[in-house]
């Protein structure tokens, strides 16, 4: 018996070997652009997919900056970008995506000592329940909101530092989503209720945000020197669900042994910000380091693309 059960671990461990490298295993950026005298922000950056794209950006030798809500654990990346690269140019600065004032105090902040701005990657997302401080869903109000103030407070940066790129972490989670215009307008948030598949849900229709944002966006940008990506980073294994309930923790537990890693989920982050000669995929979704072309209609919906950035802008007090 207990021959049987070594055999069956064995095999159990070979077939995921086999998995990793082949199903798991997701193409690499394969650019070899270098980026001294470049600036970057990434959201969330001091864990997961962000901490590794940051550290690809800092090997690059770009400088970095980390906007993060967590002073501790950013100032802790800092450091363990800085001994991993030997690039001295990365820094902490605050920024937490749940408060408006937040976004324009750091947006304020960094104009006021950053000469430039070539890539803003807007990385930052979570799966909690609650409000933000100015009473939004905390999930539409950071993985979407928040991202979409920074974004347009920090334009005219990004043109006059051009060729430049706005890159924003969305996922495949959007083609469960759907947007709820009603529902947005009288609560300020993407669907009601705080079960853990309702948080999902809105999850998914926070996703389906962000590629509706990046749609728009790239048509606004036309005729100036900014491109705009959104994209798919894989099943990767991150803190996303870190606050989700014990029991949906061990659910969900198997199911970790099929996600990949935070390094193969930041490939597709980088492909879409070095990769040169896709500028005029600007406002297409990539997956694994290529643009999706039979995206879903409802990721190409004009008209919901262009009522969400008018609500938004009301939302954060721009119009």
């Amino acid at each position: 018996m207990l021959l049987e059960l070594l055999l069956l671990a064995a095999l159990l461990v070979g077939v995921y070997f086999l998995l990793h490298m082949t199903v798991l295993k997701l193409p690499r950026c394969q650019s070899t652009a270098k980026l001294r005298g470049k600036t970057a922000i990434v959201t969330g950056a001091n864990t997961g997919i962000g901490l590794t794209t940051a550290k690809d950006l800092a090997r690059r030798e770009a400088r970095v900056i980390l906007a993060c809500r967590d002073r501790r654990r950013a100032e802790a990346a800092v450091q363990e970008i800085i001994k991993d690269t030997g690039n001295k140019q990365v820094i902490f600065m605050q920024l937490d995506l749940a408060s408006l004032t937040s976004v324009r105090s750091f947006v304020e902040n960094f104009l006021r000592n950053e000469s430039r701005l070539d890539l803003l990657i807007n990385n930052a997302g979570l799966m909690n329940g609650g409000r933000t401080e100015d009473g939004f869903g905390m999930i539409f109000g950071v993985n979407h909101l928040g991202h979409f103030l920074l974004t347009v407070l920090l334009l005219d940066r990004l043109k006059a530092s051009g060729p430049s790129r706005v890159v924003t972490v969305a996922s495949k989670g959007y083609e469960l989503g759907t947007l709820d215009f009603s529902c947005l307008t009288a609560h300020r948030d993407l669907a009601l209720g705080n079960s853990n598949y309702q948080l999902f849900q809105k999850y998914c229709h926070s996703k389906l945000c962000n590629v509706l944002f990046t749609y728009e966006l790239a048509k606004r940008l036309q005729g100036t020197d900014v491109t705009c990506y959104s994209l798919h980073p894989g099943a990767i294994k991150t803190e996303l669900g870190r606050h989700s309930s014990l029991w949906l923790r061990v659910l969900f537990a198997p199911v970790a042994l099929l996600l990949t890693d935070a390094e193969s989920g930041a490939q597709t982050t980088l492909h879409c910000a070095l990769e040169q000669g896709i500028e005029h995929l600007s406002g297409h979704y990539f997956t694994q380091c290529a643009p999706l072309l039979n995206i879903e209609s409802k990721a190409r919906d004009d008209a919901a693309a262009k009522k969400l950035w008018e609500l938004s802008e009301s939302f954060c007090g721009l119009s």
